[in-house]
C-alpha cells in the first residue's frame, strides 16, 4: 500500500536543507506521497529509505518505453484516474497490424503508409507509433522473414513481437535487439519459455490473459521470473469488456496501488469495419490504454484519432501557447501587413495557415496571453490596448517595417481606437472576425 506523507517523512534526513526546492523535509514528503515528486530530489536520503521510499513513490503505472531514438514511445506513469484531477503523462500509442501471412506487397504499402502517416497539428508532430508484427501463420520462419522486412523498410519505427512461440520470438528479437521491441504474446502455457526470452534480450513481455484473475496471476509469476516491464492484455475484445477491464484496471493500480495490474495497457481494436474500429479505438484512447493495435490506417482515420489523443493528453490545467514574437510568414518586406493575434497554439495555427493560404506575404505579432483565445484574453484584460500598444514597441517591429499600420482580430475592433491613442502616429486597422476570411482580406489589399 502507499505511504502517507507523515510515514515518508520519518524516513527522510529531517534537515529542512531545502536542496529538493521544497522548504522542509514533510513539505516534501506530502509531495512524495501524492506522487507530485521525485525521490531523487533529495541528495541526503539513505540507502535504506531509498529501497523503501523508491517503490512506495513510484507511479502506480509502470512507465515503459518502446523503441529507440527520435520515434520511442514512453507509456504509463500515469497517476489518476481522470485527467481533470491532474493530467493524463503519456499518451497512448497506435500500432497497425502486419501479418506473416501478409503477401509482401500489402505489407510494404502498409509500411509506407506507417511512414507517411506523420502530421503536425497546432505544433505537435503526430503519427502511427508501431508496428505490430504478427505471428498469425504460426510459423517461426515466416515471422523472422517478416521481421527482416519491417526492419529493412522501417529501420526507425517501435515494434511489437506477436507470438506465443518462445523459439519463433528468439529469432525476430535477434533482428530488434538494439530497438527496444515489445514482446507480446505470454499466457498461461508458455510464461515461463516466454520470460526467460523476454530478460535474456532485456525486452518488455506483454501478457495476455483470459480475464483479470488470471492476469494478477501472470504478471505475479512474470515478476517473480525477472520480469520488470510488461504490458498487459485481460482478453477484453468487446467495446464493453474492453471499458469494463480497462477502468478496473487503472482503478486498481491508482487507487488501491495494486502493484500486479500496475502496468500499461494493450487494446486490440481491430474490426472488418473500419468505422467500427475507429470507435473501438477511440475508447480505447479515452478509457487506459497505452497501446491501440489497429489493422488499418486509412488518412481520415489517423486524423480522427490523432486529434482526440492530442485532446484527451493536453493538460487541462495549463493552457496550449507558442512563444511570444514577430512571426514571418512567407517572406515579409518593409512594406508586407503586421497582424495582431494572442499565443493560444489553436489560434495562432489556424490563423497563420490562413495567411499563407492568401499568399501574401505577413507579419504576425503573437502577444502573450497565457494561451487564452482573443476574446478570452480581451474579457480577462490581458488583451488590451495598454498591452498591445506596450509589446509593439518592445518588439522592435518598428524597425522592419516602413508604415505604421496594424491590423487586429475582428472581435476585438473596439480597442481600435484606445490603440491609436497608446501607439501614436500608428493606423488600427480591423481585420475579418473569422480567420477563413483573412486570405480575402489580404488579397484584396494587395490588389
Amino acid at each position: 500500500m502507499a505511504l502517507t506523507g507523515v510515514e515518508i517523512f520519518k524516513l527522510l534526513p529531517k534537515t529542512n536543507c531545502k536542496k529538493c526546492g521544497h522548504p522542509t523535509c514533510l513539505a516534501f514528503a506530502m509531495k512524495l506521497a501524492q506522487r507530485q515528486a521525485s525521490l531523487d530530489a533529495c541528495p541526503d536520503v539513505s540507502e535504506e529509505a531509498k529501497k523503501i521510499l523508491g517503490e512506495a513513490s513510484a507511479p502506480p503505472v509502470r512507465p515503459i518505453t518502446l523503441g529507440v531514438g527520435e520515434k520511442a514511445v514512453k507509456m504509463g506513469e500515469e497517476t489518476v484516474l481522470f485527467r481533470h484531477d491532474k493530467k493524463f503523462v503519456n499518451p497512448c500509442a497506435f500500432a497497425v497490424e502486419i501479418k506473416d501471412t501478409d503477401e509482401e506487397a500489402n505489407v510494404v504499402k502498409t509500411i509506407e503508409a506507417v511512414l507517411d502517416s506523420e502530421i503536425d497539428r497546432v505544433g505537435q508532430k503526430l503519427r502511427v507509433d508501431a508496428i505490430f508484427i504478427s505471428n498469425e501463420s504460426n510459423d517461426a520462419g515466416a515471422l523472422e522473414s517478416l521481421s527482416k522486412l519491417v526492419s529493412q523498410k522501417a529501420p526507425d519505427v517501435p515494434v511489437i513481437i506477436s507470438t506465443k512461440d518462445p523459439a519463433a520470438a528468439e529469432a525476430a528479437l535477434k533482428i530488434f535487439a538494439e530497438k527496444k521491441p515489445i514482446l507480446f504474446g505470454a499466457n498461461s502455457e508458455n510464461l515461463d519459455a516466454m520470460a526467460k526470452v523476454a530478460t535474456q534480450f532485456k525486452v518488455t513481455l506483454g501478457i495476455t490473459a483470459k480475464g483479470l484473475e488470471e492476469l494478477t496471476t501472470l504478471t505475479e509469476k512474470a515478476k517473480s521470473l525477472g520480469v520488470e516491464d510488461m504490458v498487459i492484455d485481460s482478453g477484453a475484445r468487446k467495446a464493453k469488456e474492453i471499458l469494463e477491464d480497462n477502468t478496473l484496471i487503472r482503478r486498481a493500480a491508482v487507487k488501491k496501488n495494486f502493484k500486479p495490474l500496475g502496468y500499461p495497457v494493450i487494446t486490440f481494436a481491430q474490426r472488418d469495419d473500419s468505422m467500427l474500429e475507429t470507435l473501438i479505438a477511440a475508447l480505447g484512447v479515452a478509457k487506459y490504454s497505452s497501446i491501440i493495435v489497429l489493422s488499418s490506417i486509412e488518412k481520415w482515420k489517423n486524423l480522427a484519432l490523432f486529434t482526440l489523443r492530442q485532446n484527451i493528453y493536453t493538460d487541462p490545467q495549463v493552457p496550449m501557447q507558442v512563444e511570444q514574437k514577430i512571426y514571418k510568414i512567407g517572406e515579409p518586406t518593409s512594406d508586407s501587413p503586421l497582424m495582431i493575434t494572442t499565443n493560444f497554439s489553436l489560434t495562432y495555427f489556424i490563423v497563420s495557415g490562413e495567411i499563407e493560404n492568401s499568399k501574401v506575404p505577413s507579419r504576425l505579432a503573437v502577444m502573450d496571453c497565457e494561451g487564452l483565445s482573443v476574446l478570452t484574453a480581451w474579457a480577462a484584460g490581458k488583451f488590451t490596448a495598454a498591452k498591445i500598444a506596450q509589446f509593439i514597441k518592445e518588439s522592435g517591429v518598428e524597425n522592419e517595417i516602413s508604415h505604421r499600420e496594424i491590423i487586429i482580430p475582428g472581435y476585438v475592433a473596439i480597442l481600435s481606437g484606445a490603440i491609436e491613442d497608446k501607439l501614436e502616429g500608428w493606423k488600427v486597422t480591423v481585420g475579418p472576425r473569422e480567420a477563413n476570411a483573412l486570405p480575402a482580406f489580404l488579397k484584396s489589399r494587395a490588389s
